[in-house]
């Protein structure tokens, strides 16, 4: 029996996109990408928690709907492809609480679905909770435009938050995107905050969005505010979907990106989140440094 499974196992693998990826913490893969260069166009990006398919529209979903986080409703990957939908609009998505093939989404990988039915030619899964088949808490990104390199990141605190690290265009001059799920509690947030502020205290072309869980006054008592970083937008809510009246997710930015729109997304109730899109424009020396970007990077 053993055999079989890890036969099945193979073939499976064997079948995935070639863009596939699992970077184990402290371990980074290279990308050998046909184009890695960068639109002239402003990015359209959007943060969504799609809270794995389950779809909650009220405060009591939380208690009747619970046996949902554990098996399979049978809507789930309806509402998945739902959200396809909208994804399929944007360049970049950083997708939260996705579930990557466990009997809660019905053994479906939610990234690989996801990029396959709104034709992302890049995808990136990050496992951050590992319960095997009861659930594989992960979050996601979706990319038309090919990083040349990717970092998960495993965040302090307790199991099961994390960051992934993009890297876009040329080493000279990088647009950085960070895809984050923070923890609840402001101790652990602000040490995850702390470590994220360390790796990215260098870079000068930074996006950082996902869910914070938390508002940007909170954020602005962190050691993330050290980064100078800007919100896209101020003053909108974003959960509970159904009533929102908290802005717990955000897009940050450098200065040094032009950020021409923000909008929450308010129509979109697939989840207990509403998504949060925006549109960037790239400055030119990230332009200029993605148009001499080799074809694969060692």
């Amino acid at each position: 029996m053993l055999l079989d499974r890890a036969r099945h196992a193979y073939s499976e693998w064997k079948a995935r996109p070639a863009s596939f990826s699992f970077v184990r913490e402290g371990k980074r893969r290279q990308r050998r990408p046909g184009e890695v260069g960068l639109p002239d166009e402003p990015l359209k990006i959007l943060s969504f928690n799609v809270q794995a398919g389950i779809g909650s529209q009220r405060f009591r979903d939380y208690i009747t709907g619970s046996w949902k986080h554990l098996v399979g409703h049978s809507r789930s990957r309806e509402i998945i492809e739902q959200i396809s939908e909208v994804v399929s609009d944007y360049d970049l998505v950083a997708l939260q609480e996705v579930d990557g093939g466990s009997l809660r989404s019905k053994n479906l990988n939610q990234v690989v679905h996801l990029a396959s039915l709104a034709e992302f030619p890049f995808w990136h899964q990050q496992l951050n909770r590992n319960l095997g088949r009861f659930g594989q808490f992960s979050n996601g990104l979706l990319s038309r435009v090919v990083p040349y390199h990717v970092e998960d990141h495993r965040l302090p605190g307790l199991p099961g938050r994390g960051a992934i690290i993009a890297k876009y265009g040329h080493p000279d001059a990088p647009l950085v995107l960070v895809a984050v799920h923070l923890a609840l509690g402001e101790r652990y947030r602000n040490a995850q905050l702390e470590y994220l502020r360390e790796h990215l205290a260098d870079e000068r072309h930074v996006i950082v969005l996902g869910d914070f869980n938390c508002r940007l006054a909170d954020l602005d008592r962190s050691p993330f505010a050290d980064l100078s970083l800007q919100a896209a937008c101020e003053g909108i809510n974003t959960y509970p979907s159904w009533a929102p009246d908290r802005h717990i997710d955000h897009i940050l930015v450098t200065p040094s990106l032009e950020v021409t729109q923000t909008r929450v997304l308010e129509h979109c109730t697939l989840s207990d989140h509403l998504p949060l899109a925006t549109h960037i424009r790239l400055p030119p020396e990230v332009l200029e440094a993605a148009t001499h970007a080799p074809i694969a990077l060692t």
